[in-house]
């Protein structure tokens, strides 16, 4: 039986897929030639598996990182329990972790594919044109995400002429949507990768033919490779052990037992006044002769209105929890905090069990100046307007006279210098 030959698809989409003509064979120089990429440690297992790699850290990276943009900014349908009080502790954590261990990750990806910028013909179809361009948008997000990152964990805000928050945030969108378009169009690539069934160099199918041809069961290293070489499971290894040394020294900022190891996590959850770090000094609030002022009175806005000053704040009844702080940075102590638990406040304000708070800061001007404080966590006993830390009057960079300490909540919704509670 004799096959017609396939006719060519009529409309959009055959133009789409309509060879171009390919370009003069003098051009196929230097990087171009087709024997310049023959490495045995590229092959379709391998980017597949680093892809696989890449794809975990990239989705639990941007899951932990969704939920705390959730709680910062929550939406009518999203809620944050104010238990267990190490969650948000262990989420940001795993954020910033992740987010490490996918740069060594990463970067072996893109070594492995790289080669695929000088294929020959650069564009067989309009269609193929398209597809390598839109990878562009996949890896710029994706080093955008890792680089920004770094930086905002460095405090290094002179590269980025942006607010990072925000720009980090969608961007995040933009890398995960690229990953998943991307692992769509190439899912039967991927599948024949990660099966172990292909083991040839990293090349692509034609969009025309009909079948992908079975790629060789085992292809011997090129002229010149030494023996006793790296070998493709030896450089995964190398790879993976690579990520999971990048994982350990990060997450020390987070882990108390790995604290020693810490090498990348930005700060030590031991170091500052009365042994916790601090992000925003009163210095740098402009707070510095508000939150001594003798004359300071906590505002209390509500059914039944009040100014308490610090020294009836200290004759009310005082508790003591253990609690830990935890910056959107990663990183994380646990300090003993002691002061007017925020349930007996509300009461004092005459509110309802189910009622909402801003808690208000000196602090004049900024982001975080406020902060909305609901059930669950304004009545768990667990919070507190603190007064003192670990036995001590508050530092006044940790928010004296007062400040709020909540469980499970990020640091930058823990307001210091608390001015006012005022009810929504």
């Amino acid at each position: 039986m004799v096959r017609k030959p396939a006719q060519p698809v009529a409309g959009p989409a055959g133009l789409l897929n309509r060879p171009l003509p390919e370009p003069p064979e003098g051009l196929r120089k230097g990087p171009l030639r087709e024997e310049a990429w023959r490495s045995p440690l590229r092959s379709e297992r391998t980017a597949a598996l680093l892809g696989m790699w890449v794809g975990i850290a990239f989705a639990v990276c941007f899951v932990t990182g969704l939920t705390s943009h959730l709680i910062q900014n929550p939406p009518g349908w999203f809620g944050w329990p104010s238990r267990p009080v190490n969650l948000y502790r262990f989420t940001q954590g795993l954020h910033v972790t992740s987010g490490f261990a996918a740069i060594p990750l990463l970067l072996a990806k893109l070594w492995t594919v790289y080669p695929k910028l000088f294929e020959w013909p650069p564009a067989r179809s309009v269609l193929h044109a398209i597809g390598r361009l839109s990878l562009l948008v996949l890896v710029g997000a994706a080093i955008f995400q890792l680089v920004t990152g770094v930086l905002n964990l460095a405090r290094w805000y002179t590269p980025m002429p942006f607010f990072f928050t925000t720009t980090h945030y969608w961007t995040a969108w933009i890398a995960i949507g690229a990953i998943l378009v991307h692992v769509g169009s190439k899912l039967a690539i991927i599948r024949v990768g990660l099966s172990g069934s292909a083991a040839e160099p990293v090349t692509e199918p034609d969009e025309g033919a009909g079948q992908h041809e079975a790629p060789a069961a085992d292809v011997k290293p090129p002229a010149g490779v030494p023996a006793g070489a790296l070998s493709r499971r030896g450089f995964l290894t190398t790879v993976a052990a690579t990520s999971g040394v990048v994982a350990l020294t990060t997450a020390g900022q987070t882990v108390p037992f790995l604290s020693a190891i810490t090498v990348f996590g930005q700060r030590d959850p031991d170091l500052g006044p009365q042994g916790l770090p601090v992000n925003k000094s009163a210095e740098s609030a402009g707070v510095l002769e508000t939150a001594v002022d003798p004359t300071y009175r906590l505002q209390l806005f509500g059914p039944r209105p009040q100014q308490l000053s610090l020294a009836v704040l200290l004759s009310l009844p005082q508790q003591t929890v253990t609690l830990p702080i935890t910056c959107v940075e990663g990183w994380s102590a646990t300090a003993e905090w002691s002061g007017v638990r925020m349930a007996d406040l509300l009461d004092m304000m005459g509110l309802s069990e189910d009622a909402e708070v801003t808690v208000e800061s000196l602090q004049e001007s900024g982001l975080y100046r406020q902060a909305v404080l609901s059930p669950p966590h304004s009545r768990d006993p667990l919070t507190l307007l603190a007064l003192r830390l670990n036995g001590e009057d508050l530092h006044i960079d940790h928010g004296y006279p007062a400040r709020l300490i909540a469980p499970n909540r990020p640091g930058v919704l823990q307001t210091k210098w608390v001015s006012a509670v005022r009810e929504l």
